[in-house]
């Protein structure tokens, strides 16, 4: 039952959808038969056409903007209705399209339809019409008339005679301009913000439309400046040398170019961009100031410039290092004079600097013994350096010097000298006490001299010489001797008649002079004695303490003579040298004497090895032969007279050597010749095989 009912509610619903109007479903339908915009030229014709559809005898209502310019009910025998002002112009066609014939600018703007059908609806449309004119006398303009940098703003338009511009375009050069935030364009005008210096330049202005397009140029010129003007001299040098000339040149950008002008000191000077300076002294130390202003905008700029005159320090720079005690060094350098004063410093040592003079005290360390330290001395004309290098007292030798006082007392002086910077401080010890000055002692920076009558009063002492800086330290000890000859020699001249005699003291005998003595006949004749020979020495020179040779004169070469040399500590004798020989029978030197001696072991020596080598071979020989026992004769066999090569030492050789002794003599006082070597006589041997 309930299945029938529903299938007869369909079949109802299916009837009256039937029987309803099919025109309630269909709309009114408009749309635009050409352009919704359109253009068209000055006095030209143009339609805004429409179309539609499922509509007859439409009412259409044309408005500009809000007013309705033309009405009409399509296909009806009424005539449209027509703005009064406008019937000249427009009209309706017969599919409701709106049509403009001779059209003027006026007519330039937009334009909607609206289209109503009773049971369909109503339908809208809108255009866009635009009257355009051919453009004709385009001139650029400028507002202000000036360009000034710096500026808030300044704008580029243009006027025309007449024409209608769809398209504006503006070109800086040959780049075109676009809104951003230095520039503004639209339509009309070009806005520059902040216009500056390089907004200076061809500017170019395109207009366009439909019909037509014109071109406008110009050049603008922005006015700017002075900037900061920049002065340069002319050597351009960072000084320059009292006597010397130069120009100041003073420039700065500015449109249109501006006025110099100088001052120096609050004193007017040339006008100009160039100021000559000529012969300039110190006195022309200071600022320059150089004024630029620009006549058109009324503005300026000032620049100082400061000139300077130096004159260089004299010689050189000057180091030095001093010891301040005994633990620090003081380093010094100076250079004196300059205009300004030259700039100190010790580079390597410290990173301080002074004018003219710069003294640096600093701890005294090992490494400093020995290394170069270099001042560096900077002034503006020159620059120049000096090296100082400090050092521990080096090893050194004392010197000594003897003589006698005005007083008649003996004087030693001992002096101590090391190398060492900074110098050396010298002190003294005798024994362990120091010494100072006294009646028998005086020090000066170097030296100990002493002074007294008794020789002895130096003799007991040993003396300590010490040279300190605060880098170190060197000893040396002194021990002085009574007085002696460590070595003396004779020469002879080829005829005999003048001898040199030279000796040699010890570094540390006291001697303050010495006596040459003789043994030996008198060195001139007189009064027809005949020469003779004195049994004793004689004093026949002295000599200074200073001396070590002296020539004797007036010897008879067929004569003998000895000489000797005693030094003296003022009147106290020391032991004297060596006597010396000279005469006819003097012999071999004591030199050649030893020489032989000493060569004699050697030579035996030399003669014993072949005959101990034959000795040995020939046992060898006879142990060979002999086999069995062999009576031979038992009587005495002499053996041949021994030759030097066959010496043996358990021979006598000891009776028949040189007395060595006397070959270490001096020559004079030997009384003959040397002996000759003579072999031992011939031994006979009893011999048993």
């Amino acid at each position: 039952m309930i299945q029938k009912n529903r299938g007869l509610s369909a079949a109802l619903i299916c009837v009256v959808l039937a029987l309803l109007p099919q025109g309630s479903q269909a709309l009114l339908e408009l749309s635009a038969s050409g352009p919704d915009v359109a253009s068209v030229l000055v006095g030209g014709n143009v339609t805004l056409g429409v179309s539609y559809s499922r509509a007859s005898n439409a009412a259409i209502i044309w408005r500009r903007g809000l007013d309705p310019v033309a009405t009409w009910t399509i296909n009806t025998s009424a005539p449209p209705d027509i703005h009064p002002g406008l019937a000249s112009v427009l009209g309706v066609s017969a599919n409701g399209s709106l049509q403009f014939v001779g059209v003027t600018l006026d007519y330039s703007g937009g334009y909607s339809v609206e289209m109503t059908k009773s049971g369909q609806g109503t339908a809208t449309l809108n255009f866009t019409l635009t009257v355009y004119e051919r453009f004709e006398g385009v001139v650029l303009t400028w507002h202000p008339d000036s360009v000034v940098e710096g500026s808030k703003r300044w704008s580029l338009g243009y006027t025309m005679v007449r024409g209608v511009v769809q398209d504006a375009t503006w070109t800086f050069g040959d780049t075109e301009i676009q809104t951003s935030d230095r520039y503004h364009v639209d339509l009309n005008n070009l806005v520059i913000l902040a216009p500056v210096r390089t907004d200076s330049g061809p500017y170019t202005l395109t207009l366009r439309n439909p019909y037509s397009n014109a071109t406008a140029r110009t050049m603008v010129t922005v006015l700017y400046g002075p900037d900061e003007p920049e002065v340069t001299a002319s050597p351009d040098l960072p000084f320059h040398v009292s006597g010397s000339s130069l120009n100041l040149s003073c420039g700065a950008d500015s449109f249109p170019p501006p006025l110099y002008s100088w001052t120096f000191k609050g004193e007017k000077l040339d006008d100009g961009e160039v100021l000559t300076l000529t012969n300039v002294q110190t006195s022309h130390n200071g600022e320059y100031t150089c004024s630029a202003v620009n006549g058109e905008t009324r503005t300026s700029q000032s620049k100082n410039v400061t000139l300077r005159v130096y004159e260089s320090p004299g010689d050189s720079p000057v180091c030095s290092v001093l010891a301040l005690g005994d633990l620090d060094l003081q380093y010094r350098c100076s250079w004196p004079g300059g205009t300004p004063p030259a700039q100190i410093s010790f580079p390597g040592l410290d990173n301080s600097s002074a004018p003219g003079l710069l003294t640096l005290t600093v701890a005294a360390t090992q490494n400093l013994s020995g290394t170069s330290v270099s001042c560096s001395a900077s002034h503006p004309v020159l620059h120049a350096s000096c090296n100082i290098t400090a050092a521990a007292p080096a090893p050194f030798l004392p010197s000594l010097s003897f003589g006698v006082s005005s007083e008649g007392k003996i004087r030693v002086t001992m002096s101590c000298v090391s190398a060492a910077v900074p110098v050396a401080v010298v002190s003294w010890l005798k024994g362990t006490e120091a010494v100072n000055n006294s009646q028998v002692y005086s020090l000066s920076s170097t030296e100990l001299t002493g002074e007294d009558h008794n020789i002895t009063t130096f003799l007991l002492h040993q003396y300590t010489c010490s040279c300190r800086n605060p880098l170190g330290e060197q000893r040396r000890q002194i021990q002085l001797r009574a007085p002696v000859i460590s070595d003396s020699s004779l020469f002879s001249n080829r005829d005999g008649t003048v001898v040199t005699l030279t000796w040699e003291v010890p570094p540390t005998s006291i001697v303050t002079g010495f006596e040459i003595q003789m043994q030996g006949p008198d060195l001139e004749r007189s009064q027809g004695i005949l020469p003779g020979r004195a049994s004793s020495f004689r004093t026949i020179q002295q000599r200074p303490g200073s001396a070590r040779s002296t020539d004797i004169l007036n010897l008879d070469p067929k004569l003998n003579y000895k000489f000797r040399v005693v030094p003296k500590a003022r009147l106290i004798n020391g032991e004297p040298s060596a006597v010396q020989h000279i005469g006819p029978g003097s012999g071999l030197s004591g030199s050649a004497i030893a020489g032989i001696a000493a060569g004699i072991p050697g030579g035996i020596l030399l003669l014993l090895l072949p005959i101990g080598f034959l000795c040995l071979l020939k046992h060898r020989h006879h142990n060979e032969q002999v086999r069995y026992p062999m009576t031979t004769d038992k009587g005495l066999k002499t053996k041949p007279e021994l030759s030097p090569n066959n010496i043996r030492m358990a021979g006598g050789l000891n009776n028949y050597s040189p007395d060595y002794n006397r070959l270490h003599q001096a020559p004079s006082e030997r009384s003959m010749d040397l002996p000759m070597f003579v072999p031992p006589a011939p031994v006979r041997v009893a011999t048993t095989v």
